[in-house]
């Protein structure tokens, strides 16, 4: 509830927050866990926020603790959006409104950032790590490709070369 109500850009703005909320201050899960959560988040439908607080919570809680997380991240950005949606409409032309949403969005980019990193830093660093990375972000982000099929792509990929290489030391 807290770090839905208080973060705002989405999932992966929050990522850094539960990382630090359930792995470093509540040790509820590990942060090789997190990179699972991520995993398991962003390859099932829906948000990640939403995916990342219903895995953890049921991990943690069983089913309603996964019913509790997953109310709890939402309902804050709901309440929200729904008081905003009633005052956007009045001031969208005010300037210290619009300079107010693109100080937000600074404030998202560098939380996006900081999961990133975070991400980049517990990830197996490897030549096909790299390649997997950086095909998937030319394919998404300059030839317009859907992310299922690349995320697909890419875990089918990190499956052959985990296999390759478990049966090559076996």
């Amino acid at each position: 509830l807290k770090i839905g109500a208080f973060t705002f850009g989405g999932g992966y703005a929050m990522l850094p927050l539960i990382q630090r909320e359930i792995v470093e201050k509540r040790k509820w899960i590990t942060n090789d866990d997190i990179l699972e959560v991520v995993a398991i988040a962003e390859s099932t439908p829906g948000p990640i926020a939403v995916n990342s607080a219903t895995f953890v919570g049921y991990r943690t809680g069983g089913f309603s603790g996964a019913l509790l997380a997953t109310l709890g991240v939402v309902l804050p950005s709901f309440a929200v959006i729904l008081a905003i949606s009633f005052v956007l409409r009045e001031f969208e032309s005010l300037k210290a409104v619009q300079y107010a949403f693109s100080g937000i969005r600074a404030g998202v980019l560098a939380l996006v950032l900081k999961a990133l990193w975070s991400m980049y830093k517990q990830s197996p660093k490897n030549a096909v790590s790299y390649a997997l990375m950086a095909i998937a972000f030319v394919l998404v982000a300059f030839l317009g490709a859907d992310v299922l099929p690349v995320i697909i792509g890419c875990a089918a990929v990190g499956l052959i070369v985990t296999l390759y290489a478990g049966r090559k030391k076996g």
